[in-house]
């Protein structure tokens, strides 16, 4: 099945203005993140999906396939949806423009989870969670079942802990999704969900409408999200240690 991945990428972030440009070792943010997926086996192309003509013209200059999509969306995910219904692909692959070194193993094991699947209507990626991670909110935890399976996502620490003596494994989930196309067109027209709402999670909103999410665990690689300016110098630090 033919997959693309798109990133969706808006300047005018409420938190972080901007962000897709943002420097990072002598490159825009989301040159870093199409690089990054350009490296994955399983994508026919990677497209950038933006609102945003200074993000469309920065992406020029590396060679990026652009898509202008319009500035009236709520989320991501419909700007994603948008520029989906486009393209021919059978599976779609939502890259979050935050995610400076994701790696292509990374959307590749996303990929063939989906694949692995077929009554999986989308899937996502989880690692094992850094102590430190559990209660920062803006990094999601997500509790899967025995199949790999997400039960919940929460930015709260799930599950809570009641026996010291019997400690779960925390899973981190990154944001990076995997659609069957079909699935993501009907998606963005489902009614927003209490949980989704409370917590600020669009992927509650397909669990909450009982569609199952298959997760790809994946190892040697940690999810380094830019969700404000002083994860720069962060990211920096370990592009360095990597000699990038």
């Amino acid at each position: 099945m033919t997959a693309v991945g798109l990133i969706p990428a808006r300047y005018a972030a409420s938190r972080f203005p901007g962000k897709p440009l943002t420097p990072i070792a002598g490159k825009p943010m989301i040159q870093h993140v199409y690089e990054g997926a350009r490296r994955a086996k399983r994508l026919q192309d990677v497209v950038i999906a933006t609102d945003d003509e200074r993000i469309a013209e920065a992406c020029s200059a590396f060679d990026a396939p652009v898509v202008l999509t319009s500035p009236d969306h709520p989320t991501g995910t419909d700007r994603l949806a948008e520029a989906a219904a486009g393209l021919d692909a059978e599976i779609i692959v939502n890259i979050q423009g935050d995610e400076p070194l994701i790696r292509g193993f990374v959307i590749d094991a996303a990929v063939d989870a989906l694949l692995a699947e077929p009554d999986a209507a989308m899937s996502t990626v989880v690692h094992a969670a850094e102590p430190e991670a559990l209660d920062d909110p803006n990094r999601v935890k997500v509790v899967l079942d025995r199949r790999g399976r997400a039960l919940w996502f929460s930015r709260a620490a799930i599950p809570a802990l009641r026996n010291a003596d019997a400690p779960p494994t925390w899973w981190q989930h990154v944001g990076l999704y995997v659609y069957r196309r079909s699935f993501l067109l009907d998606f963005v027209n489902l009614p927003q969900t209490p949980a989704e709402l409370a917590e600020g999670l669009e992927q509650l909103r397909a669990l909450e409408h009982g569609f199952a999410i298959q997760a790809a665990i994946v190892e040697g690689w940690r999810s380094v999200s830019v969700d404000v300016p002083e994860d720069v110098a962060r990211v920096e630090a370990l592009l360095a240690e990597a000699g990038r």
